[in-house]
């Protein structure tokens, strides 16, 4: 699953999800993670009520399944959530490899409710079917 982060510096989730400089994205499976695409924004970001500036983050997390934010405003999370996607608040600045090293251990281990929905979701539906064969 994909795994997104607001990020200033591209190595902590330091960032409201507004304002961030860059959107980090991870692939994360119970095996590991690999950096995927940092999505870069500029302009004035700081300017609240501005829903347009959403846009374009928006769209860069579009296939992530987790949004790890500092902070996220009220009409951002509603977009997010609307958008499939499980916003996570750091209390403070964290590494992304410690997130998402913690958030590996969850997955090794008995994933909370939230997780093993969208753990459900991103599975793939497989069919698997016996061959018929006639005798005779």
């Amino acid at each position: 699953m994909k795994v997104a982060f607001a990020t200033q510096d591209l190595e902590r989730c330091d960032a409201h999800f507004g304002w961030a400089k860059n959107i980090a994205i991870y692939e994360l499976t119970a095996e590991g993670y690999d950096f995927v695409e940092a999505v870069q924004f500029s302009g004035d970001l700081q300017e609240d009520g501005n829903e347009d500036k959403l846009l374009p983050k928006l769209e860069a997390i579009k296939d992530c399944s987790i949004l790890y934010v500092a902070a996220i405003g009220g009409s951002g999370a509603a977009r997010v959530v609307a958008s499939n996607i499980f916003p996570m608040k750091v209390q403070q600045p964290e590494k992304i490899v410690d997130l998402l090293e913690k958030l590996k251990v969850v997955l090794n281990g008995v994933p909370p409710p939230w997780l093993r929905k969208i753990l459900s979701k991103n599975q793939e539906r497989t069919f698997e079917f016996e061959e018929e064969t006639a005798n005779g």
